[in-house]
């Protein structure tokens, strides 16, 4: 059996000449909103630590559909050394971002522990441990 889609990753090639325009814009980002999605952005992204989360990483489900929830904040405890973590999430097309609450403390607190187990469980989505990625 063939499979639908090609299993080679899309490239960006230069195939026009410079367009300054805001109709040449809204072309490009058309195309990024049609082709870009947590598919491709899984592959694009590399693995990272739990130990060394950061702001800007990702917990990322890819698929159809799939979802990415972004690190915006860090904070460790300097007493115990207890770290927790701010998430913020969107849809397609990109919209308002929101900060998520944490499902698991009873307090209604958007902070997550990092040692949340196996499941990362969010509202709406729950993401395996090994899910945080990072940008090249």
């Amino acid at each position: 059996a063939r499979h639908c889609c090609s299993r080679r990753p899309s490239r960006w090639s230069r195939s026009a000449t410079p367009d300054a325009s805001y109709a040449s814009f809204r072309r490009y980002m058309d195309t990024v909103f049609t082709w870009a999605g947590t598919h491709s952005l899984e592959r694009e992204l590399v693995p990272a630590a739990l130990g060394a989360i950061t702001p800007g990483d990702l917990f990322i489900k890819g698929g159809f559909p799939g979802h990415a929830v972004l690190v915006a904040d860090v904070a460790v405890n300097p007493t115990t050394g207890a770290t927790r973590f701010l998430l913020l999430q969107s849809y397609m097309p990109a919209q308002d971002i929101h900060v998520l609450k944490n499902p698991q403390a009873a307090d209604g607190s958007p902070w997550y522990a990092l040692d949340f187990g196996d499941r990362l469980v969010t509202p709406e989505w729950v993401f395996a441990r090994d899910s945080l990625r990072r940008w090249r």
